[in-house]
């Protein structure tokens, strides 16, 4: 037993460092994409007086912009894995309300069917949580979900390639 513990706990144990790179470019560039994304959501929600923001949103500009040639940054995992997630939680709310069995179900479901799906994308898994607190209607899946996606989708389409050294997107399907 204790020979186990310790093989389990020694797993955590490393020398290695993080692979990631510090760039003032990068960092400048994921801002001011970051930043036009979240300022066309919102300026589109107030003209059209239609919510299209939610806070993983945020989180999917930090892949787009940041991290533009990942598996899970690319078009299809950013409006595939939001959908899903979103239609997840909507499902889950709309049969079993709002506890914590509901809640867990949403959540490990979107998660299952992102990646059967082939469309993970982290900041999507924040979804089913969004969906059943608010306790959202089915329009959700439409705007914010849906819209808010294509909107962050095009947004990195047009910004990243802008730039000399990007090609957005690696793969559409």
């Amino acid at each position: 037993m204790y020979k186990n513990l310790k093989l389990y706990f020694n797993k955590s144990s490393t020398q290695a460092r993080s692979p990631l790179k510090v760039s003032v470019w990068q960092a400048i560039l994921a801002f001011i994409g970051g930043f036009i994304t979240i300022f066309i959501l919102v300026s589109l929600s107030e003209g059209l007086h239609l919510s299209l923001l939610i806070a993983p949103f945020g989180a999917s500009c930090v892949l787009a912009f940041a991290l533009p040639e990942a598996a899970v940054s690319q078009p299809r995992n950013i409006i595939g894995g939001h959908f899903i997630t979103a239609l997840c939680g909507l499902v889950i709310y709309h049969w079993l309300g709002n506890g914590i069995w509901a809640l867990s179900l949403a959540v490990g479901l979107g998660i299952a069917l992102m990646i059967l799906t082939k469309t993970t994308h982290p900041p999507a898994g924040a979804n089913p949580i969004v969906v059943i607190t608010a306790a959202s209607s089915w329009s959700f899946l439409i705007t914010p979900v849906l819209v808010g996606s294509i909107v962050v989708v095009c947004v990195a389409l047009l910004y990243n390639n802008l730039i000399k050294h990007r090609k957005y997107p690696t793969f559409w399907l």
